[in-house]
Protein backbone atom coordinates (compact mmCIF):
# COMPACT_ATOMS: atom_id res chain seq x y z
CA UNK A 1 0.00 0.00 0.00
CA UNK A 2 2.94 2.23 0.66
CA UNK A 3 4.44 1.73 -2.85
CA UNK A 4 0.99 2.79 -3.91
CA UNK A 5 1.31 6.22 -1.93
CA UNK A 6 4.42 7.20 -3.26
CA UNK A 7 3.67 5.88 -7.46
CA UNK A 8 0.17 8.29 -6.89
CA UNK A 9 2.25 11.00 -5.76
CA UNK A 10 4.73 10.49 -8.39
CA UNK A 11 2.02 11.12 -10.95
CA UNK A 12 0.64 14.21 -9.66
CA UNK A 13 3.98 15.40 -9.55
CA UNK A 14 4.41 14.59 -12.96
CA UNK A 15 1.41 16.06 -13.76
CA UNK A 16 1.79 19.54 -12.02
CA UNK A 17 5.57 20.14 -13.78
CA UNK A 18 4.61 21.41 -17.25
CA UNK A 19 1.57 23.43 -15.18
CA UNK A 20 4.48 24.96 -12.93
CA UNK A 21 7.41 25.30 -16.00
CA UNK A 22 4.29 27.40 -17.98
CA UNK A 23 4.51 31.39 -18.02
CA UNK A 24 2.05 32.69 -16.20
CA UNK A 25 0.85 36.72 -17.01
CA UNK A 26 2.12 38.28 -13.69
CA UNK A 27 5.59 36.66 -14.80
CA UNK A 28 5.48 38.28 -17.97
CA UNK A 29 4.03 41.71 -17.23
CA UNK A 30 5.71 42.99 -14.13
CA UNK A 31 6.92 41.94 -10.61
CA UNK A 32 4.00 42.85 -9.07
CA UNK A 33 2.17 39.39 -7.20
CA UNK A 34 -1.21 40.92 -5.71
CA UNK A 35 -2.45 38.62 -2.69
CA UNK A 36 -5.44 36.38 -3.48
CA UNK A 37 -7.50 38.91 -1.55
CA UNK A 38 -6.69 41.78 -3.91
CA UNK A 39 -7.43 39.71 -6.93
CA UNK A 40 -11.09 38.75 -5.34
CA UNK A 41 -11.81 42.37 -3.97
CA UNK A 42 -10.32 44.43 -6.76
CA UNK A 43 -12.60 42.73 -9.68
CA UNK A 44 -12.29 44.99 -12.68
CA UNK A 45 -14.93 44.43 -15.17
CA UNK A 46 -13.76 42.25 -18.51
CA UNK A 47 -10.03 41.47 -17.14
CA UNK A 48 -8.78 38.19 -15.89
CA UNK A 49 -6.34 36.88 -13.37
CA UNK A 50 -3.25 37.01 -13.90
CA UNK A 51 -2.96 33.98 -13.00
CA UNK A 52 -3.59 32.46 -16.39
CA UNK A 53 -1.39 31.14 -18.46
CA UNK A 54 0.73 32.85 -21.11
CA UNK A 55 1.19 31.38 -24.81
CA UNK A 56 5.26 32.14 -24.55
CA UNK A 57 5.45 30.47 -27.83
CA UNK A 58 3.29 32.79 -30.25
CA UNK A 59 4.26 35.80 -27.80
CA UNK A 60 7.89 35.65 -26.96
CA UNK A 61 8.90 36.97 -23.78
CA UNK A 62 12.00 39.03 -23.56
CA UNK A 63 13.96 40.59 -19.94
CA UNK A 64 14.62 43.65 -20.05
CA UNK A 65 18.42 44.43 -21.66
CA UNK A 66 17.88 41.44 -24.31
CA UNK A 67 19.67 41.70 -26.98
CA UNK A 68 17.36 41.00 -29.21
CA UNK A 69 15.15 44.19 -28.30
CA UNK A 70 17.56 46.40 -30.91
CA UNK A 71 16.34 43.89 -33.79
CA UNK A 72 12.60 44.16 -32.90
CA UNK A 73 11.80 47.03 -34.91
CA UNK A 74 13.17 48.39 -38.52
CA UNK A 75 15.03 52.02 -38.72
CA UNK A 76 15.47 51.84 -34.40
CA UNK A 77 12.90 51.58 -31.38
CA UNK A 78 9.38 52.19 -31.07
CA UNK A 79 8.48 54.30 -28.03
CA UNK A 80 5.22 53.95 -26.17
CA UNK A 81 3.73 56.76 -24.21
CA UNK A 82 1.29 55.87 -21.27
CA UNK A 83 -1.22 58.47 -19.91
CA UNK A 84 -4.10 58.66 -18.12
CA UNK A 85 -6.75 61.47 -16.95
CA UNK A 86 -6.01 60.49 -12.97
CA UNK A 87 -6.63 61.43 -10.39
CA UNK A 88 -10.28 59.59 -10.71
CA UNK A 89 -13.09 59.63 -8.01
CA UNK A 90 -13.72 56.16 -6.66
CA UNK A 91 -16.96 54.70 -8.64
CA UNK A 92 -15.63 56.93 -12.05
CA UNK A 93 -14.05 55.82 -15.19
CA UNK A 94 -10.79 56.49 -15.67
CA UNK A 95 -9.04 56.46 -18.87
CA UNK A 96 -5.93 55.19 -20.19
CA UNK A 97 -4.43 56.42 -23.59
CA UNK A 98 -0.83 54.50 -25.28
CA UNK A 99 0.78 55.96 -28.51
CA UNK A 100 3.22 54.69 -30.51
CA UNK A 101 6.43 56.82 -31.45
CA UNK A 102 7.84 55.64 -34.77
CA UNK A 103 11.49 56.44 -35.78
CA UNK A 104 11.99 59.38 -37.74
CA UNK A 105 10.51 59.01 -40.90
CA UNK A 106 7.73 56.61 -40.35
CA UNK A 107 4.52 56.34 -39.97
CA UNK A 108 1.43 54.41 -39.88
CA UNK A 109 -0.88 54.81 -43.26
CA UNK A 110 -4.57 54.43 -43.81
CA UNK A 111 -4.85 50.69 -44.24
CA UNK A 112 -2.14 50.59 -40.80
CA UNK A 113 0.90 49.89 -42.47
CA UNK A 114 3.87 51.44 -41.03
CA UNK A 115 5.47 53.44 -44.38
CA UNK A 116 8.10 56.09 -44.76
CA UNK A 117 7.33 59.65 -45.12
CA UNK A 118 8.04 61.26 -48.12
CA UNK A 119 11.28 63.27 -48.83
CA UNK A 120 12.17 62.43 -45.55
CA UNK A 121 15.85 61.57 -44.75
CA UNK A 122 16.89 59.43 -41.89
CA UNK A 123 19.92 58.36 -41.05
CA UNK A 124 20.26 55.55 -44.08
CA UNK A 125 18.95 58.41 -46.33
CA UNK A 126 15.73 58.10 -48.36
CA UNK A 127 14.45 54.59 -48.83
CA UNK A 128 13.74 52.57 -51.83
CA UNK A 129 10.52 50.61 -50.75
CA UNK A 130 7.96 52.71 -49.44
CA UNK A 131 7.26 50.12 -46.91
CA UNK A 132 8.41 49.41 -43.19
CA UNK A 133 6.47 46.71 -42.51
CA UNK A 134 3.47 45.68 -45.57
CA UNK A 135 1.04 43.80 -43.25
CA UNK A 136 -1.86 44.30 -45.62
CA UNK A 137 0.05 42.37 -48.45
CA UNK A 138 0.86 39.83 -45.84
CA UNK A 139 -2.66 39.48 -44.46
CA UNK A 140 -3.58 38.49 -48.10
CA UNK A 141 -1.39 35.90 -48.70
CA UNK A 142 -1.49 34.19 -45.17
CA UNK A 143 -4.31 33.30 -42.90
CA UNK A 144 -6.89 31.90 -45.69
CA UNK A 145 -8.37 29.80 -44.04
CA UNK A 146 -11.63 29.52 -46.16
CA UNK A 147 -11.68 33.53 -46.07
CA UNK A 148 -12.94 33.62 -41.73
CA UNK A 149 -9.68 33.91 -40.48
CA UNK A 150 -9.83 31.57 -37.86
CA UNK A 151 -6.25 30.77 -37.60
CA UNK A 152 -4.50 29.33 -34.75
CA UNK A 153 -2.38 32.52 -34.41
CA UNK A 154 -4.61 35.19 -34.91
CA UNK A 155 -5.32 34.76 -30.69
CA UNK A 156 -4.16 36.43 -27.89
CA UNK A 157 -1.75 35.59 -25.55
CA UNK A 158 -4.08 33.70 -23.27
CA UNK A 159 -5.22 31.78 -26.36
CA UNK A 160 -8.50 33.82 -26.90
CA UNK A 161 -9.44 34.99 -30.64
CA UNK A 162 -9.13 38.32 -31.91
CA UNK A 163 -12.35 40.27 -32.22
CA UNK A 164 -13.93 40.60 -35.90
CA UNK A 165 -15.14 43.70 -36.10
CA UNK A 166 -14.83 45.43 -39.28
CA UNK A 167 -11.36 46.37 -40.41
CA UNK A 168 -9.77 44.18 -37.94
CA UNK A 169 -7.18 42.88 -40.41
CA UNK A 170 -5.68 46.50 -40.45
CA UNK A 171 -5.43 46.45 -36.38
CA UNK A 172 -1.80 44.68 -36.25
CA UNK A 173 -0.62 46.02 -32.42
CA UNK A 174 -1.01 43.73 -29.73
CA UNK A 175 -1.70 45.63 -26.27
CA UNK A 176 -1.57 43.98 -22.95
CA UNK A 177 -2.56 46.19 -19.99
CA UNK A 178 -1.62 44.54 -16.68
CA UNK A 179 -2.97 46.20 -13.03
CA UNK A 180 -4.22 45.13 -9.86
CA UNK A 181 -3.40 41.43 -10.70
CA UNK A 182 -5.07 41.18 -13.64
CA UNK A 183 -5.26 41.94 -17.23
CA UNK A 184 -6.65 43.16 -20.68
CA UNK A 185 -5.96 42.53 -23.92
CA UNK A 186 -6.69 44.57 -26.91
CA UNK A 187 -5.92 44.80 -30.83
CA UNK A 188 -5.19 48.25 -32.04
CA UNK A 189 -3.47 50.32 -33.86
CA UNK A 190 -0.77 53.02 -33.74
CA UNK A 191 -3.00 54.58 -30.34
CA UNK A 192 -5.45 52.82 -28.26
CA UNK A 193 -7.65 53.79 -25.24
CA UNK A 194 -9.03 51.85 -22.80
CA UNK A 195 -11.21 52.75 -19.89
CA UNK A 196 -11.81 51.15 -16.26
CA UNK A 197 -14.28 51.57 -13.58
CA UNK A 198 -12.56 52.80 -10.06
CA UNK A 199 -15.70 51.11 -7.82
CA UNK A 200 -13.81 47.95 -6.94
CA UNK A 201 -9.61 49.84 -6.79
CA UNK A 202 -8.23 50.24 -3.99
CA UNK A 203 -7.65 54.01 -3.21
CA UNK A 204 -4.90 55.73 -3.26
CA UNK A 205 -1.44 55.42 -6.17
CA UNK A 206 -1.59 52.20 -8.34
CA UNK A 207 0.56 51.05 -11.34
CA UNK A 208 -0.65 50.38 -15.06
CA UNK A 209 2.16 48.35 -17.16
CA UNK A 210 1.63 47.64 -20.99
CA UNK A 211 3.60 45.77 -23.02
CA UNK A 212 2.89 46.36 -26.85
CA UNK A 213 3.84 43.30 -29.82
CA UNK A 214 3.30 43.64 -33.83
CA UNK A 215 2.56 41.44 -36.06
CA UNK A 216 5.81 39.39 -37.32
CA UNK A 217 4.57 36.79 -40.01
CA UNK A 218 2.78 33.99 -37.96
CA UNK A 219 4.01 35.06 -34.66
CA UNK A 220 4.35 38.79 -32.90
CA UNK A 221 7.48 40.78 -31.72
CA UNK A 222 7.51 42.08 -28.48
CA UNK A 223 8.22 45.70 -29.29
CA UNK A 224 8.16 48.23 -26.22
CA UNK A 225 7.35 48.08 -22.43
CA UNK A 226 5.83 50.84 -21.02
CA UNK A 227 4.05 51.64 -17.09
CA UNK A 228 2.48 54.78 -15.19
CA UNK A 229 1.50 55.30 -12.27
CA UNK A 230 -2.80 56.06 -11.57
CA UNK A 231 -4.63 57.81 -8.46
CA UNK A 232 -7.88 57.08 -6.98
CA UNK A 233 -9.25 59.15 -4.43
CA UNK A 234 -12.74 59.42 -2.18
CA UNK A 235 -11.93 62.96 -2.16
CA UNK A 236 -13.14 65.32 -5.45
CA UNK A 237 -10.24 66.65 -7.41
CA UNK A 238 -10.97 70.71 -6.97
CA UNK A 239 -9.01 73.38 -8.81
CA UNK A 240 -10.13 77.44 -8.44
CA UNK A 241 -8.90 79.51 -10.92
CA UNK A 242 -8.95 83.22 -9.66
CA UNK A 243 -9.05 86.23 -12.22
CA UNK A 244 -8.88 89.99 -11.44
CA UNK A 245 -8.72 92.89 -14.01
CA UNK A 246 -5.71 94.91 -13.42
CA UNK A 247 -3.50 91.80 -11.22
CA UNK A 248 -0.29 91.49 -13.49
CA UNK A 249 0.03 87.97 -12.39
CA UNK A 250 -2.57 85.86 -11.31
CA UNK A 251 -0.74 83.10 -10.62
CA UNK A 252 1.21 84.63 -7.44
CA UNK A 253 -1.93 84.61 -5.68
CA UNK A 254 -1.35 88.48 -5.15
CA UNK A 255 -3.96 90.82 -6.12
CA UNK A 256 -5.43 94.16 -6.01
CA UNK A 257 -7.56 96.15 -3.16
CA UNK A 258 -11.14 97.14 -3.78
CA UNK A 259 -11.25 95.13 -7.33
CA UNK A 260 -13.64 92.33 -7.53
CA UNK A 261 -11.62 88.83 -7.55
CA UNK A 262 -13.48 86.03 -9.64
CA UNK A 263 -13.01 82.42 -8.38
CA UNK A 264 -13.84 79.80 -10.72
CA UNK A 265 -13.93 75.98 -9.47
CA UNK A 266 -13.00 73.39 -11.69
CA UNK A 267 -13.81 69.81 -10.70
CA UNK A 268 -12.04 66.94 -12.70
CA UNK A 269 -14.33 64.41 -13.71
CA UNK A 270 -13.59 63.51 -17.78
CA UNK A 271 -16.16 60.61 -17.02
CA UNK A 272 -18.79 62.89 -16.17
CA UNK A 273 -19.14 60.78 -13.05
CA UNK A 274 -21.09 63.81 -11.53
CA UNK A 275 -22.66 65.35 -13.77
CA UNK A 276 -26.29 64.35 -12.51
CA UNK A 277 -25.17 65.00 -8.86
CA UNK A 278 -26.41 68.38 -6.65
CA UNK A 279 -23.07 70.63 -6.43
CA UNK A 280 -22.93 72.87 -3.64
CA UNK A 281 -19.68 75.17 -2.77
CA UNK A 282 -18.82 76.24 0.32
CA UNK A 283 -16.47 79.65 0.65
CA UNK A 284 -15.01 81.68 3.45
CA UNK A 285 -12.70 84.63 2.22
CA UNK A 286 -11.16 85.06 5.44
CA UNK A 287 -11.45 88.25 5.71
CA UNK A 288 -14.57 87.86 8.42
CA UNK A 289 -17.38 88.25 5.83
CA UNK A 290 -18.81 85.02 6.87
CA UNK A 291 -19.26 81.51 5.09
CA UNK A 292 -20.90 81.66 1.65
CA UNK A 293 -22.98 79.23 -0.10
CA UNK A 294 -23.76 78.46 -3.32
CA UNK A 295 -24.69 76.40 -6.42
CA UNK A 296 -22.91 78.01 -8.70
CA UNK A 297 -19.87 77.08 -9.53
CA UNK A 298 -18.30 80.93 -10.66
CA UNK A 299 -18.22 83.58 -7.53
CA UNK A 300 -16.76 87.36 -6.88
CA UNK A 301 -15.23 88.96 -3.96
CA UNK A 302 -13.90 91.80 -3.20
CA UNK A 303 -11.11 92.47 -0.26
CA UNK A 304 -11.43 96.11 1.05
CA UNK A 305 -8.09 95.48 3.41
CA UNK A 306 -4.46 95.05 2.28
CA UNK A 307 -2.93 91.84 3.96
CA UNK A 308 -2.89 88.06 3.71
CA UNK A 309 -6.52 85.85 3.61
CA UNK A 310 -7.18 82.73 3.92
CA UNK A 311 -9.32 81.11 1.05
CA UNK A 312 -11.06 77.90 2.30
CA UNK A 313 -13.35 75.62 -0.18
CA UNK A 314 -15.47 72.59 0.46
CA UNK A 315 -17.27 71.48 -2.26
CA UNK A 316 -20.31 68.59 -1.58
CA UNK A 317 -21.50 66.39 -4.36
CA UNK A 318 -24.33 63.68 -3.56
CA UNK A 319 -22.34 60.77 -5.90
CA UNK A 320 -23.43 57.06 -6.23
CA UNK A 321 -22.14 54.50 -4.21
CA UNK A 322 -22.68 51.22 -2.43
CA UNK A 323 -25.38 51.22 -0.20
CA UNK A 324 -24.65 51.13 3.73
CA UNK A 325 -25.25 47.78 5.24
CA UNK A 326 -28.61 46.96 6.60
CA UNK A 327 -28.86 47.74 10.09
CA UNK A 328 -28.74 44.64 12.63
CA UNK A 329 -32.50 42.82 13.36
CA UNK A 330 -33.94 43.92 16.94
CA UNK A 331 -33.35 40.88 19.11
CA UNK A 332 -36.99 39.54 20.34
CA UNK A 333 -37.92 39.26 23.76
CA UNK A 334 -39.66 36.54 23.48
CA UNK A 335 -39.28 33.86 20.71
CA UNK A 336 -42.44 34.34 18.39
CA UNK A 337 -44.26 31.96 15.68
CA UNK A 338 -43.16 32.52 12.04
CA UNK A 339 -45.69 34.69 9.97
CA UNK A 340 -45.13 33.55 6.65
CA UNK A 341 -42.48 32.60 3.67
CA UNK A 342 -39.11 35.13 4.01
CA UNK A 343 -40.13 37.08 1.28
CA UNK A 344 -42.77 38.83 3.60
CA UNK A 345 -40.93 39.40 6.01
CA UNK A 346 -39.70 43.37 5.91
CA UNK A 347 -36.03 42.59 7.42
CA UNK A 348 -35.29 40.42 4.81
CA UNK A 349 -36.67 42.82 2.19
CA UNK A 350 -34.72 45.93 3.52
CA UNK A 351 -31.54 43.51 2.88
CA UNK A 352 -31.95 43.93 -0.81
CA UNK A 353 -29.63 46.20 -2.17
CA UNK A 354 -30.54 49.57 -3.73
CA UNK A 355 -28.61 49.92 -6.88
CA UNK A 356 -29.49 53.59 -7.06
CA UNK A 357 -27.73 54.49 -3.53
CA UNK A 358 -26.04 57.64 -3.01
CA UNK A 359 -23.27 58.91 -1.05
CA UNK A 360 -21.54 62.39 -0.20
CA UNK A 361 -18.41 63.38 -1.42
CA UNK A 362 -16.36 66.26 -0.55
CA UNK A 363 -13.48 67.85 -1.99
CA UNK A 364 -11.33 70.39 -0.71
CA UNK A 365 -9.49 73.44 -1.67
CA UNK A 366 -7.03 76.02 0.09
CA UNK A 367 -4.74 78.95 -0.65
CA UNK A 368 -3.30 82.02 0.93
CA UNK A 369 -4.23 85.60 -0.88
CA UNK A 370 -2.35 88.82 -0.31
CA UNK A 371 -4.13 91.81 -0.95
CA UNK A 372 -1.83 94.88 -2.27
CA UNK A 373 -2.38 98.60 -3.54
CA UNK A 374 -2.91 98.68 -6.84
CA UNK A 375 -3.94 100.81 -10.06
CA UNK A 376 -6.99 100.60 -9.61
CA UNK A 377 -7.96 102.81 -12.93
CA UNK A 378 -6.65 105.11 -16.08
CA UNK A 379 -8.11 107.48 -18.62
CA UNK A 380 -7.84 109.31 -21.18
CA UNK A 381 -8.52 113.04 -20.40
CA UNK A 382 -7.23 115.03 -23.40
CA UNK A 383 -5.70 114.10 -27.14
CA UNK A 384 -3.35 117.39 -28.69
CA UNK A 385 -1.72 117.04 -32.01
CA UNK A 386 1.64 118.42 -32.08
CA UNK A 387 2.85 120.61 -35.09
CA UNK A 388 5.68 117.92 -36.84
CA UNK A 389 9.06 119.38 -38.18
CA UNK A 390 9.86 120.00 -41.37
CA UNK A 391 12.06 116.83 -41.63
CA UNK A 392 8.82 114.84 -41.37
CA UNK A 393 5.88 115.81 -43.16
CA UNK A 394 3.95 112.73 -43.30
CA UNK A 395 4.11 111.96 -39.36
CA UNK A 396 2.33 112.80 -36.95
CA UNK A 397 2.36 113.96 -33.08
CA UNK A 398 -0.32 113.07 -30.80
CA UNK A 399 0.17 113.72 -27.04
CA UNK A 400 -1.83 111.88 -24.80
CA UNK A 401 -3.01 113.11 -21.27
CA UNK A 402 -3.62 110.63 -18.79
CA UNK A 403 -4.23 110.45 -15.00
CA UNK A 404 -4.77 107.06 -13.12
CA UNK A 405 -5.88 106.33 -9.63
CA UNK A 406 -4.67 104.04 -6.75
CA UNK A 407 -0.95 103.21 -6.70
CA UNK A 408 1.83 105.37 -8.83
CA UNK A 409 2.87 103.51 -12.13
CA UNK A 410 6.32 103.08 -12.80
CA UNK A 411 5.87 101.94 -16.69
CA UNK A 412 3.26 103.08 -19.62
CA UNK A 413 3.56 101.18 -22.74
CA UNK A 414 1.36 102.02 -25.83
CA UNK A 415 0.08 99.55 -28.35
CA UNK A 416 -1.05 100.88 -31.54
CA UNK A 417 -3.25 98.86 -34.34
CA UNK A 418 -5.61 98.61 -36.68
CA UNK A 419 -9.42 100.18 -36.20
CA UNK A 420 -10.18 96.31 -35.34
CA UNK A 421 -7.56 96.76 -32.62
CA UNK A 422 -6.46 93.04 -33.92
CA UNK A 423 -3.18 93.61 -36.06
CA UNK A 424 -0.67 95.73 -34.22
CA UNK A 425 1.31 97.89 -36.12
CA UNK A 426 3.95 99.37 -33.47
CA UNK A 427 4.27 98.42 -29.34
CA UNK A 428 6.66 100.99 -26.91
CA UNK A 429 7.11 100.58 -23.62
CA UNK A 430 8.78 103.17 -21.62
CA UNK A 431 9.58 103.88 -17.82
CA UNK A 432 7.77 107.12 -15.89
CA UNK A 433 8.25 109.41 -13.42
CA UNK A 434 5.01 110.53 -12.36
CA UNK A 435 4.18 112.16 -9.46
CA UNK A 436 1.39 111.68 -6.15
CA UNK A 437 -1.34 112.93 -8.65
CA UNK A 438 -0.82 110.64 -11.12
CA UNK A 439 -1.06 113.15 -14.11
CA UNK A 440 1.38 112.15 -17.00
CA UNK A 441 1.64 113.14 -21.03
CA UNK A 442 2.36 109.93 -23.12
CA UNK A 443 3.39 111.08 -26.99
CA UNK A 444 3.07 109.23 -29.75
CA UNK A 445 4.18 109.17 -33.19
CA UNK A 446 1.45 107.69 -36.12
CA UNK A 447 2.63 107.71 -39.72
CA UNK A 448 0.70 108.41 -42.17
CA UNK A 449 -3.34 109.72 -41.81
CA UNK A 450 -6.10 107.13 -40.92
CA UNK A 451 -8.08 105.66 -37.98
CA UNK A 452 -5.62 103.93 -35.13
CA UNK A 453 -7.26 101.73 -32.20
CA UNK A 454 -4.43 102.79 -29.18
CA UNK A 455 -4.10 100.57 -25.80
CA UNK A 456 -2.59 102.42 -23.30
CA UNK A 457 -1.48 100.49 -20.04
CA UNK A 458 0.09 102.08 -16.91
CA UNK A 459 1.82 99.11 -15.22
CA UNK A 460 3.73 98.69 -11.32
CA UNK A 461 4.83 95.30 -10.12
CA UNK A 462 1.77 93.59 -9.20
CA UNK A 463 -0.91 95.34 -11.34
CA UNK A 464 -1.63 96.97 -14.59
CA UNK A 465 -4.51 99.48 -15.89
CA UNK A 466 -5.65 99.46 -19.47
CA UNK A 467 -7.94 101.86 -21.81
CA UNK A 468 -8.51 101.68 -25.00
CA UNK A 469 -9.05 104.51 -27.26
CA UNK A 470 -9.75 104.50 -31.90
CA UNK A 471 -8.52 107.79 -32.99
CA UNK A 472 -8.44 109.74 -36.10
CA UNK A 473 -5.51 111.24 -37.64
CA UNK A 474 -6.35 113.87 -40.81
CA UNK A 475 -4.09 113.67 -43.84
CA UNK A 476 -2.32 116.47 -44.11
CA UNK A 477 -2.20 119.32 -46.37
CA UNK A 478 -0.42 118.51 -49.59
CA UNK A 479 0.88 121.89 -49.04
CA UNK A 480 3.46 121.01 -46.34
CA UNK A 481 5.49 123.26 -44.57
CA UNK A 482 8.37 122.45 -47.05
CA UNK A 483 6.21 122.42 -49.88
CA UNK A 484 4.83 125.64 -48.48
CA UNK A 485 8.10 127.42 -48.60
CA UNK A 486 8.84 126.72 -52.04
CA UNK A 487 5.86 127.79 -53.57
CA UNK A 488 6.54 131.16 -50.87
CA UNK A 489 10.01 131.35 -53.17
CA UNK A 490 8.24 130.69 -56.30
CA UNK A 491 5.65 133.51 -56.19
CA UNK A 492 8.32 136.03 -55.08
CA UNK A 493 10.47 134.93 -58.29
CA UNK A 494 7.06 135.86 -60.45
CA UNK A 495 6.10 139.21 -58.58
CA UNK A 496 9.92 139.89 -59.17
CA UNK A 497 9.79 139.33 -63.33
CA UNK A 498 6.22 141.34 -62.98
CA UNK A 499 7.70 144.08 -61.54
CA UNK A 500 10.53 143.91 -63.76
CA UNK A 501 7.83 143.54 -66.94
CA UNK A 502 5.89 146.77 -65.63
CA UNK A 503 8.99 148.92 -65.46
CA UNK A 504 9.99 147.59 -68.89
CA UNK A 505 6.75 148.93 -70.44
CA UNK A 506 6.93 152.35 -67.87
CA UNK A 507 10.39 152.62 -69.11
CA UNK A 508 9.39 152.48 -72.94
CA UNK A 509 6.74 154.68 -72.97
CA UNK A 510 8.89 157.48 -70.81
CA UNK A 511 11.39 156.97 -74.37
CA UNK A 512 8.76 157.58 -76.88
CA UNK A 513 7.81 161.06 -75.06
CA UNK A 514 11.66 162.28 -74.14
CA UNK A 515 13.96 162.25 -77.60
CA UNK A 516 17.68 162.02 -76.91
CA UNK A 517 19.43 165.02 -76.54
CA UNK A 518 22.62 165.77 -78.51
CA UNK A 519 25.00 165.65 -75.64
CA UNK A 520 28.33 163.01 -76.53
CA UNK A 521 28.01 162.13 -72.86
CA UNK A 522 23.98 161.08 -73.16
CA UNK A 523 24.48 160.04 -76.43
CA UNK A 524 26.90 157.18 -75.14
CA UNK A 525 24.91 156.46 -71.78
CA UNK A 526 21.66 156.40 -73.61
CA UNK A 527 23.37 153.85 -76.23
CA UNK A 528 24.17 151.58 -73.40
CA UNK A 529 21.50 151.91 -71.63
CA UNK A 530 19.71 151.09 -75.10
CA UNK A 531 21.30 148.12 -75.64
CA UNK A 532 20.68 146.64 -71.99
CA UNK A 533 17.28 147.00 -72.40
CA UNK A 534 17.13 145.60 -75.85
CA UNK A 535 18.79 142.59 -74.60
CA UNK A 536 16.14 142.53 -71.58
CA UNK A 537 13.51 142.86 -74.10
CA UNK A 538 14.96 140.07 -76.08
CA UNK A 539 14.92 137.80 -73.50
CA UNK A 540 11.35 138.54 -72.52
CA UNK A 541 9.44 139.47 -75.91
CA UNK A 542 11.52 137.46 -78.58
CA UNK A 543 10.36 138.28 -82.33
CA UNK A 544 9.12 141.77 -81.74
CA UNK A 545 11.91 143.76 -82.46
CA UNK A 546 10.49 145.86 -85.35
CA UNK A 547 8.70 147.60 -82.83
CA UNK A 548 11.92 149.23 -81.12
CA UNK A 549 11.19 153.02 -81.05
CA UNK A 550 14.88 153.57 -82.65
CA UNK A 551 13.26 152.53 -86.26
CA UNK A 552 10.91 155.52 -85.85
CA UNK A 553 13.60 157.57 -86.79
CA UNK A 554 14.40 155.96 -89.83
CA UNK A 555 13.99 156.41 -93.26
CA UNK A 556 12.34 153.98 -95.44
CA UNK A 557 13.93 153.96 -99.23
CA UNK A 558 12.50 152.56 -102.11
CA UNK A 559 8.97 151.99 -100.68
CA UNK A 560 6.68 153.39 -103.41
Amino acid sequence: MECLYYFLGFLLLAARLPLDAAKRFHDVLGNERPSAYMREHNQLNGWSSDENDWNEKLYPVWKRGDMRWKNSWKGGRVQAVLTSDSPALVGSNITFAVNLIFPRCQKEDANGNIVYEKNCRNEAGLSADPYVYNWTAWSEDSDGENGTGQSHHNVFPDGKPFPHHPGWRRWNFIYVFHTLGQYFQKLGRCSVRVSVNTANVTLGPQLMEVTVYRRHGRAYVPIAQVKDVYVVTDQIPVFVTMFQKNDRNSSDETFLKDLPIMFDVLIHDPSHFLNYSTINYKWGFGDNTGLFVSTNHTVNHTYVLNGTFSLNLTVKAAAPGPCPPPPPPPRPSKPTPSLGPAGDNPLELSRIPDENCQINRYGHFQATITIVEGILEVNIIQMTDVLMPVPWPESSLIDFVVTCQGSIPTEVCTIISDPTCEITQNTVCSPVDVDEMCLLTVRRTFNGSGTYCVNLTLGDDTSLALTSTLISVPDRDPASPLRMANSALISVGCLAIFVTVISLLVYKKHKEYNPIENSPGNVVRSKGLSVFLNRAKAVFFPGNQEKDPLLKNQEFKGVS
